[in-house]
């Protein structure tokens, strides 16, 4: 048995669609975050990195059975969905997405803390004084300094969100053209032992994931070699 082509079009559309949406809703969140955590001296500042980076040690499943019960129909928000008249999201492109969020959260919100910790705060005060308003300093300051932390960021929240599985399996299950992206259709193969199918989705998988990994630390060369000449 193979794979259909209309299916795996479907899982890399929905796949491309997901880790899109992911990224911008990312960048959008992460960045406050990052920006609170990078200036805070606030004794709470350690809980909130460790309940950022909770994913990264947090076995999947888990993450993805507690959203499944918060989102269901029996949960705490799929009721009050329900009550709203909604459908609650999950085994829908709004659950993947809730999952795919908070999963690779931590992907988004290091490498832009990262990258507001090595600027110079001088910079923005001496901006301040030449009378710039802050969304002024942020504009022509911030985001300049700051534009491959931000950029490293996207990149990898976008690429984890395309390998993710425990977490869209068990908030979104596997349904063609619903909510089956690359991962869960890679499984699926395997389960139906269509090894050459799923031996190139894998092939293709691996490749994406070495490109954007050899992209990543080739920026974060140059970045290093920008700063060595600037001294």
């Amino acid at each position: 048995m193979t794979e259909g082509p209309s299916m795996v079009v479907s899982a890399v559309m929905l796949t491309a669609q997901l880790a899109a949406t992911t990224t911008v809703v990312l960048l959008l969140l992460a960045t406050p975050i990052a920006w609170w955590l990078a200036r805070s001296t606030s004794g709470w500042r350690h809980l909130v990195e460790a309940v950022v980076a909770l994913p990264i040690a947090l076995p999947p499943t888990v993450l993805g059975f507690y959203l499944l019960v918060l989102l269901g129909p029996d949960g705490p928000l799929g009721r009050w969905m329900l009550d709203a008249g909604w459908q609650p999201w999950v085994f829908r492109f709004e659950g993947l997405l809730v999952g795919s969020v908070l999963y690779s959260l931590p992907f988004a919100v290091q490498p832009i803390q990262a990258s507001f910790m090595q600027m110079d705060r001088r910079l923005l005060e001496v901006s301040a004084t030449l009378g710039l308003g802050p969304l002024a300093r942020w504009r022509k300051v911030v985001l300049p300094l700051t534009r491959r932390g931000f950029l490293t960021a996207a990149v990898l929240a976008f690429a984890h969100t395309v390998g993710e599985f425990g977490v869209v399996l068990m908030v979104g299950g596997n349904i063609p053209g619903e909510t089956q992206v690359l991962s869960t259709l890679l499984y699926d193969r395997v389960e139906a032992l269509d090894y050459e199918a799923a031996n190139r989705m894998a092939s293709g998988l691996l490749l994406f994931a070495l490109l954007v990994l050899w992209g990543v630390y080739r920026m974060q060369s140059t970045t290093r070699e920008d700063a060595h000449a600037g001294d």
